[in-house]
């Protein structure tokens, strides 16, 4: 029973308890709560009322329009646009992870179905895979299932006027009220082959920066060790991100060829996605080798609980996260501007598409450039009198 009374078990105890809580929290608290709302997602409703034989007239898409717009159990934030070329737009600025487009022929398809030649039109739903692959499957599940509940009412609202009508109904219309109308859907920026589902990006920024902390410890190392042997602190820590870059270059080149060339992994843009790794990589590196050459080795404890934060949203859309975790980590943590912007490159037609978070980057390597830099003027460690008395004595 000697060992419960020994300080070191319970402190071991006590800060087993606080990794598990941290970690848990890194990894846990801002996924396992996520759940979809106010997905954006744009309703293009093109349709003109079509007149039924009665003398009625039939407006299907506003009917549609309604009846989504005040649909609180779909997840979804709708953006009304006038056009279908307008909401593809908006996809392209990754602005909608979706959109529904209704054609100008749906409430005259729907009408055709009482004749013997019925022309069912087709309903749109388009998925922005490329912005997030999560909340594109959301979007073509959600609108999916509410077009087969619409096409079940106005199958029951039609059979109601034609039976009020006749008896008999044609056989070519019976088979047209099961699928009053037909849904296509359609996926807008596909991510291409072994892209983990389009969670590349997101990986790809991890493993940078894994590559970028190391390099930051070997050159703080190397650092370290020319102060020792004699050089000027500051010469020692200029060349650091000089090296740094260099060396995250080379490593960013290496990751983009054995992802394509090991891992069969589709990049249309492999150059450029080359260069803006190459750039996140650099400025992981600056956030890295600045704090370690402030803090020591006790800034490792930062940066790696900074990663375990962070890399449960780089694939998670923010329309997904809590409030806490949004405003917290998400809205700051520079790994999501690396995530997002290789997203662009990737999916969205290059460097031009990545240039708001590409600003982002620069400016935060740029500030902590200043910092690793700043960090050679610190003033030594002053010798206590017994290691300074030896070293004079020598």
């Amino acid at each position: 029973m000697a060992i419960f009374k020994q300080k070191i078990f319970w402190l071991g105890a006590a800060i087993v308890l606080i990794v598990l809580i941290l970690f848990g929290a890194a990894m846990m608290g801002s996924v396992l709560g996520a759940k979809p709302k106010e997905v954006p997602v744009a309703l293009v409703v093109l349709d003109r009322p079509a007149a039924l034989p009665g003398g009625e007239s039939l407006a299907v898409g506003e009917m549609l329009k309604e009846k989504l717009t005040s649909a609180a159990q779909l997840p979804i934030a709708w953006t009304i646009v006038g056009s279908e070329a307008e909401a593809r737009e908006g996809l392209d600025d990754r602005r909608f992870y979706g959109a529904l487009i209704v054609p100008a022929d749906l409430s005259a398809g729907v009408a055709s179905l009482a004749s013997a030649a019925p022309r069912p039109a087709t309903v749109t739903i388009v998925a922005n895979e490329g912005l997030n692959a999560q909340a594109a499957t959301v979007v073509k599940q959600g609108l999916g299932q509410a077009m087969k509940l619409a096409g079940a009412e106005l199958s029951r609202t039609m059979l109601a006027r034609i039976g009020a009508q006749t008896q008999q109904v044609p056989v070519a219309a019976a088979e047209a009220l099961l699928t009053p109308f037909a849904v296509q859907e359609e996926t807008a920026h596909a991510v291409g082959a072994n892209n983990a589902t389009g969670n590349a990006p997101g990986l790809l920024t991890q493993i940078m920066w894994m590559g970028s902390l190391v390099t930051a410890l070997l050159l703080f190392f190397a650092g370290g060790g020319a102060v020792k042997a004699g050089s000027r602190r500051l010469s020692a820590t200029a060349w650091q991100p000089v090296a740094g870059v260099v060396f995250v270059g080379l490593a960013a080149a290496f990751l983009v060829w054995t992802a394509s060339a090991w891992y069969g992994m589709e990049l249309a843009q492999a150059s450029q996605t080359w260069l803006f790794l190459w750039l996140a990589g650099a400025t992981f590196y600056m956030i890295q080798s600045a704090l370690l050459n402030w803090a020591g080795m006790p800034a490792m404890a930062i940066l790696v609980l900074l990663m375990f934060f962070s890399m449960p949203m780089l694939n998670m859309a923010p329309e997904f996260l809590s409030q806490t975790a949004h405003d917290w980590i998400y809205a700051w943590t520079p790994l999501r501007f690396a995530a997002g912007g290789l997203r662009e490159v990737m999916y969205f037609g290059g460097l031009d598409a990545a240039s708001s978070n590409a600003v982002v980057l620069w400016s935060i390597g740029g500030g902590f450039l200043l910092l690793l830099v700043a960090a050679g003027l610190k003033p030594a460690k002053r010798l206590t009198n017994a290691r300074a008395s030896a070293e004079l004595a020598s």
